[in-house]
């Protein structure tokens, strides 16, 4: 049985605001970096040694697995170890020309529906920007190519993932836990993890 630990990275500026992200590289807020330290601190409940983790070139993310290995106290030899795996593949949805825009406002302009299925729909994309099959489509050739023979390298590994709301979803389907009929039904709430196991070629949740 391998332990694969999923989580969106803390409350961020943006989050804060009610903004847009996307790939903007913004920090955490102070909540953020509480929602993590909080995070680091039920992983010890898990006994688990990490051996490799993954996470987006966003530093919201990098920032949250950072604060979570350090109250593991496992940050210092996997970054020296360079078992810390940064790929844009990770990154959040690219939210395009909503990319800065207020949720709220957003919705007021275009209206609730519209502004659902730019969030929401799996095939729907905001002007210029990526839909969630699009994303779905970047993450499952990264988890093939590189994730994947991570987890079959050792016997017992357990395998950091710090990413992103839509990015994670992406992931969920890979595993093939859900699909892109329920996908909305996840909650992918900042700094709360959600812990995979792989037993038996297939991905669960436990």
């Amino acid at each position: 049985m391998k332990n694969i630990l999923l989580i969106r990275h803390g409350e961020s500026e943006w989050n804060k605001l009610n903004l847009f992200t996307g790939f903007k590289n913004v920090e955490l807020s102070e909540q953020g970096i509480e929602e993590a330290n909080k995070a680091g601190k039920n992983f010890k409940n898990l006994n688990l040694r990490f051996d490799i983790v993954f996470t987006s070139e966003l530093k919201r993310a990098q920032d949250t697995a950072k604060i979570i290995l350090k109250n593991l106290e496992q940050w210092k030899q996997l970054n020296s170890e360079s078992k810390i795996i940064k790929n844009i593949n990770l990154n959040e949805r690219d939210y395009g020309d909503l990319t800065g825009l207020n949720k709220k406002e957003t919705a007021e302009k275009f209206g609730d529906e519209q502004v659902h299925k730019w969030r929401r729909g799996y095939s729907d994309k905001p002007p210029n920007g990526e839909s969630l099959e699009d994303v779905v489509n970047r993450v499952q050739i990264y988890f093939e190519n590189e994730i994947m023979p991570a987890i079959n390298r050792s016997e017992n590994s357990s395998i950091l993932i710090a990413a992103h709301g839509n990015s994670l979803r992406a992931l969920l389907i890979v595993m093939k836990i859900y699909s892109p009929d329920n996908i909305n039904t996840v909650e992918l709430s900042t700094g709360i993890p959600i812990h995979i196991l792989f037993e038996n070629e297939t991905f669960s949740i436990k």
